[in-house]
């Protein structure tokens, strides 16, 4: 067994090592979703068939938020900005292990550990109180794999802005401006389907909409056939350009590696 995979199953122990941590979380999110689930069944009974969805598809849409939240990671980041602040990332840097691989062999772990492990009580408790949507088995397997697109999308953004960390030292006020992006034009706060004209066009088009608003698209059978490959091919696309640019950062992140105080 290479070492990447080592990487994952150690990085899976380490974020299933506390399941009441996880499942205080997940309650969070359960509770946050019932608040959101009210305001949007409120705004459906005034706008039936907004954006092509129907309450019972705004309902749905909004537990799913509420379960990919930790798997998409929106409201986190990376561990390794501290390493880099620290200058400990020089450790990783001399490790035989490429340091893009090496990160992303542990966040797909930590996507895995969170889905398990958080994604399943607002799910549940939204069925229970609400009857969500159920997808078909062609649907569901759709949706996992979105899910993949989405885990690896959110690692490649998440990723660039820690390698940024080598020259701005301190990623907070780009890690604020990632975080505001990715709630708004990922479909968190609102499905992008009820944005209007010109701004719902950019808002579809852009990386953070494959974090959210296509994995639930799937679970909700917008997507089939043809329009199915493309909304996958659009998470792949970003996932690969993203993963791109990341590579060519940690390039020149190796010449400018800083190691502050030393």
């Amino acid at each position: 067994m290479g070492v990447l995979p080592w990487v994952a199953w150690y990085a899976f122990r380490r974020h299933t090592a506390y399941p009441l941590s996880a499942f205080a979380e997940a309650l969070t999110n359960t509770v946050f979703g019932f608040l959101r689930a009210y305001l949007l069944i409120a705004l459906w009974n005034e706008r039936p068939g907004l954006g092509g969805y129907d309450v019972t598809d705004a309902v749905t849409f909004c537990f799913l938020t509420q379960a990919l939240i930790g798997p998409v990671q929106i409201f986190g980041g990376m561990e390794l900005t501290e390493r880099i602040r620290s200058g400990d990332v020089a450790i990783d840097l001399h490790r035989p292990v490429d340091l893009q691989a090496w990160w992303l062999a542990d966040d797909l772990a930590r996507g895995i550990a969170a889905l398990l492990l958080r994604g399943g009580p607002p799910m549940a408790a939204g069925a229970v109180a609400f009857g969500l949507r159920t997808p078909g088995p062609g649907q569901f397997a759709a949706f996992a794999l979105s899910v993949v697109m989405a885990v690896l999308t959110s690692f490649a953004f998440r990723y660039l802005v820690a390698v940024a960390t080598f020259w701005l030292h301190d990623e907070r006020g780009l890690q604020a401006v990632a975080l505001v992006l990715s709630l708004f034009f990922s479909g968190m706060i609102l499905p992008l389907v009820v944005f209007p004209g010109p701004l719902g066009e950019l808002a579809r088009v852009l990386p953070w909409a494959a974090l959210v608003q296509v994995p639930a698209d799937m679970f909700l059978g917008v997507h089939t056939g043809f329009d199915l490959a493309r909304a996958l091919a659009f998470q792949a696309a970003w996932a690969a350009a993203l993963l791109t640019a990341g590579r060519g950062l940690t390039v020149a992140a190796r010449r400018k590696l800083v190691v502050h105080g030393g």
